[in-house]
């Protein structure tokens, strides 16, 4: 399961420290300057609001900006009617796992692994590849979230272009990544595919929490 998260909300319709992303969601969406941020400790989320925002979002903005993702719009906060994907695999190659998440409600769609022989951008390009084949079914045309720049800019270019090496232990891996890039190759998909800004919004929700 994912870490608890804890969203405090300086500036917004209500502010406070909230314990879901649905409900910071809803004081931020949409609402001019605001500001918040997540963190990781209910004690740290308390302190952070008695600090007040100056005390922690100007850190941020003293960091480089990373550039935005092709598909990535300018957002103050994610979009709430949308997927998250993550993966975990520690050592690499390693034991890889991934998951999918409802971004507003924190809901596990679906969840595979671990699988012997992957690395994070395995796991990730198929966790996006596998949301993509899922609406697809669905009908749905939700954006999916990744914290991966190399696992969306592989789906992208409908390869996974990952210099770990095909061996029978890891065959199974390597099975399940034959099969994305297949489908890939035989589907498009109107869904896009952003890129997560952890550095504003905390932690993907689909995170596994073993940081």
């Amino acid at each position: 399961m994912a870490a608890q998260k804890f969203y405090v909300v300086w500036a917004g319709r209500k502010t406070g420290v909230f314990t879901r992303w649905s409900e910071c969601a809803l004081q931020v969406n949409g609402f001019a300057g605001a500001r918040y941020k997540a963190f990781a400790t209910l004690r740290e989320a308390d302190q952070a609001f008695k600090d007040g925002a100056e005390a922690h979002i100007h850190l941020v903005a003293r960091r480089e900006p990373a550039p935005a993702a092709p598909d990535q719009p300018s957002a103050s906060a994610p979009v709430a009617e949308s997927y998250c994907v993550d993966a975990s695999c520690p050592g690499n190659p390693g034991p890889v796992e991934y998951q999918c998440v409802r971004t507003a409600t924190g809901e596990k769609i679906f969840h595979l692994g671990p699988l012997a022989g992957g690395s994070n951008n395995i796991g990730e390009f198929l966790a996006i590849v596998h949301a993509l084949a899922m609406m697809q079914k669905t009908g749905e045309t939700l954006p999916i979230y990744s914290d991966s720049r190399t696992a969306a800019a592989w789906v992208r270019a409908k390869k996974c272009r990952t210099k770990i090496a095909r061996h029978e232990y890891n065959r199974p891996l390597f099975e399940l990544v034959e099969r994305a890039e297949a489908w890939l190759a035989a589907n498009t998909y109107p869904n896009k595919i952003l890129k997560w800004d952890t550095v504003h919004w905390g932690e993907i929700p689909a995170d596994f929490g073993r940081k």
